[in-house]
């Protein structure tokens, strides 16, 4: 944790890394995720600095889009 890190809430999250709240869930069982931080009874918190590291080190799609039609299928 730096001197300047935030604490984001699981919404700043899920905007950030435009994913839902069960994807995040699901990303932390399989460790692939950072953990929150426990703020109280209900609450939880990410460090902003890991998301942004997670951000930057999740693997990038390559290629171009391709939409499929009812025909494809």
């Amino acid at each position: 944790m730096t001197g300047q890190d935030r604490l984001l809430t699981r919404q700043e999250v899920q905007d950030r890394c435009r994913i839902g709240r069960a994807s995040i869930y699901r990303l932390m069982r399989k460790s692939s995720f950072p953990k929150p931080i426990r703020v109280g009874d209900r609450a939880v918190r990410w460090l902003e600095s890991e998301i942004e590291k997670y951000l930057s080190n999740r693997p990038r799609a390559e290629g171009e889009l391709v939409r499929l039609t009812d025909e494809d299928s």
